[in-house]
C-alpha cells in the first residue's frame, strides 16, 4: 500500500547535509549531499509506486523513499537479476501496488511461485525487520485475484484462443516451422481470410491442408504446394501429441473486459495468468502471450500519455519470449509495444540480464530495476560492464554496488513525470504485503473458483470441413486476426 505523506513532493521532507557523514552524529532526516540529489530525482508530485529506500555508503536511508511514477508506466519496464536475488518478489510488489492503486494487473506467473498474491502475507523476523529498515508500515494483505490457465491442465479459467485468431506467425511459432513453413501457413491464412473462414481448431486447419494435397483438393488453396502441406500436417500431428490441444484452441473465454476490472472498492484485479504447466513449453506459451496482448490492443481505443495506466503487463522469466525467435516475431513484439504504449497498456519483463532482451526491445523499456548479477566468469563479467554502461550517469561506482547488492536490494533508474531518467539508485526494496510463495493447492482451487463463471464447455474440434464459422476476418500486429459478422 502507498503510504506515503500526502504533502510534499512525493516523498519525506529531505534535508542534504554538506558533505557525505555517517554515525551517530548524522541528525535525523539530514541526508549526505550525492544522496540527498539522487532522492530529489526520485521524489515525484503525483501517484507514486514505493519502491523502497534509498542506500549510500552501506547505510540504509529511510527518509529518502524511491519511487516510480504511474505515469512513467506505459514507457515500460526491465527488472533483471540472478536467480534468487528477489526480482519475482520484486514483481510481485510492483503488482500489489498496482492494484492498491486502483490499476489492472495481468501477471504471467510461469514458474508457480506468484499465487500467494491473492492472500495476506505473513510477519516474520524477515519482513518486519525489513519494513523497519526501509521506513515501510507494513500489514499483511492479498490483493483481488483472478486466476487463468493456459492448456487442460492446472487451475483457472481456460484461456483458448481459435486457430485463426493466432494468425500464421504466432501458430508457426507454436508448432515450431521454420521460415519456410511460416510462409505456407501465411498463404494458407491468406486464403482462408479471402474466404471468409474462421479456422476454430487444428482439425478445422488439418482440413483445409489436407484438401491442399488431394487431387480433388480446391486449388491448393493460396498456392501450397503438398509437399508443404504435408509438412504443416506433420508439425500439427507432433504438437498434439506434445501437448494438450483439445484446451488450447477453440472459442475464446475471456476477453479484454475480464482483464480491465477493478473492485467495489477501487483495487485493481490482479489477473494471475499460470503457466507453469507448459514451462517448458516457451514457444507455446509466449505466442499465447502475445496473441492475448495483440488481443486488448485491438480492443482498447487510443488514450495517449495520461495520468496511470489503464492495464499492466508483468511477465515473469521472459527470457525464452527472445530465444529463438524470428526476425519477424521480435520485429512485431517491438511493433506491439510501440502501440500498446498509446492504448494505455505499461508491460514489464523479468530476465536474468539485460542482454538477453533484443536491442531493439530494450530501447522501449525505459524503467530498470536491476538486482545483483552473477559475474564468475569472462562473459558475466562483460555482462556486468554492459549492465553498467546501460545506465545513465551516476555518483555510485556502479560495479562495485551491483556486484555487492544483497537479496531484496536494487538499482533502480525510471523516467519521471517529464519522461527524463532519474539518477541511479541503490534501493533497499519494500517486502511485499502478500503471501511470498504459491498457495496451497486447495487454497488455489478454492481462489480459482471465485475468478468468475464457470466458462462455456470449449469447441475443441471443428467439423473436420475447415470452414469453421465464417466471419469476416482482419489482421494486425502478430497477424492475429479479430472477426465480426460471424456467420452460423
Amino acid at each position: 500500500m502507498n503510504d506515503r505523506p500526502a504533502s510534499g513532493p512525493g516523498a519525506r521532507h529531505l534535508t542534504a547535509v554538506p558533505d557525505p557523514v555517517s554515525g551517530p552524529e548524522t541528525a535525523a532526516g539530514a541526508l549526505p549531499q550525492p544522496a540527498f540529489e539522487i532522492a530529489a530525482g526520485h521524489a515525484f508530485a503525483g501517484p507514486a509506486l514505493d519502491l523502497g529506500a534509498l542506500m549510500w555508503e552501506g547505510r540504509c536511508l529511510p527518509d529518502a523513499q524511491v519511487l516510480l511514477p504511474l505515469s512513467s508506466l506505459t514507457r515500460h519496464g526491465l527488472v533483471a537479476g540472478a536467480t534468487g536475488t528477489g526480482r519475482t518478489r520484486t514483481l510481485q510488489l510492483l503488482a500489489e501496488q498496482l492494484s492498491a492503486q486502483g490499476v489492472p494487473v495481468l501477471l504471467a506467473d510461469v514458474r508457480g511461485g506468484l499465487s500467494g498474491i491473492a492472500e495476506p502475507g505473513e510477519a516474520g523476523t524477515g519482513v518486519t525487520g525489513r519494513a523497519t529498515e526501509v521506513g515501510q508500515r507494513w500489514t499483511g494483505a492479498g490483493r483481488p485475484t483472478a486466476f487463468h490457465r493456459l492448456g487442460g491442465a492446472g487451475t483457472g479459467r481456460p484461456v483458448r484462443a481459435p486457430v485463426t485468431g493466432l494468425g500464421p506467425l504466432l501458430l508457426a511459432r507454436v508448432l515450431g516451422l521454420d521460415a519456410v513453413g511460416e510462409e505456407a501457413l501465411a498463404r494458407v491464412f491468406r486464403y482462408t481470410d479471402a474466404q471468409g473462414l474462421e479456422l476454430v481448431c487444428l482439425d478445422d486447419l488439418r482440413a483445409v491442408l489436407t484438401a491442399a494435397g488431394t487431387p480433388a483438393g480446391p486449388g491448393r488453396p493460396g498456392g501450397v504446394s503438398p509437399v508443404a502441406a504435408g509438412t504443416i500436417l506433420r508439425a500439427v500431428s507432433a504438437f498434439e501429441e506434445r501437448a494438450a490441444a483439445d484446451d488450447l484452441f477453440g472459442e475464446p473465454v475471456c476477453g479484454a473486459a475480464d482483464f480491465l476490472r477493478c473492485t467495489a472498492d477501487g483495487q485493481g484485479l490482479v489477473s494471475v495468468l499460470r503457466l507453469d504447466s507448459v514451462r517448458d513449453r516457451p514457444h507455446l506459451w509466449t505466442a499465447f502471450l502475445m496473441w492475448l496482448l495483440a488481443r486488448l490492443c485491438d480492443a482498447l481505443p487510443v488514450i495517449g500519455d495520461v495520468g496511470g495506466p489503464r492495464l499492466v503487463l508483468l511477465v515473469d522469466d521472459a527470457e525464452p519470449l527472445f530465444t529463438g525467435a524470428s526476425p519477424a516475431f521480435l520485429e512485431a513484439v517491438t511493433r506491439t509495444m510501440r502501440l500498446v504504449r498509446s492504448k494505455g497498456v505499461g508491460i514489464f519483463f523479468v530476465t536474468r540480464t539485460a542482454q538477453d532482451v533484443p536491442a531493439d526491445v530494450l530501447e522501449h523499456l525505459g524503467n530498470r530495476v536491476q538486482h545483483a548479477p552473477r559475474a564468475f566468469s569472462p562473459e558475466d563479467q562483460e555482462a556486468l560492464r554492459a549492465t553498467v554502461r546501460g545506465f545513465p550517469e551516476s555518483a555510485y561506482d556502479l560495479g562495485e554496488v551491483l556486484a555487492g547488492l544483497g537479496t531484496g536490494e536494487a538499482v533502480v533508474t525510471v523516467l519521471g513525470e517529464r519522461g527524463a531518467p532519474t539518477p541511479p539508485a541503490a534501493v533497499r526494496l519494500r517486502a511485499p504485503g502478500s503471501y511470498m510463495g504459491p498457495l496451497a493447492p486447495d487454497a488455489l482451487t478454492q481462489h480459482a473458483e471465485r475468478s468468475g463463471p464457470r466458462p462455456a464447455p470449449a469447441r475443441p474440434r471443428g467439423d473436420g470441413t475447415g470452414t469453421g464459422p465464417g466471419a469476416k476476418i482482419t489482421r494486425s500486429l502478430f497477424g492475429t486476426a479479430t472477426t465480426t459478422g460471424r456467420r452460423r
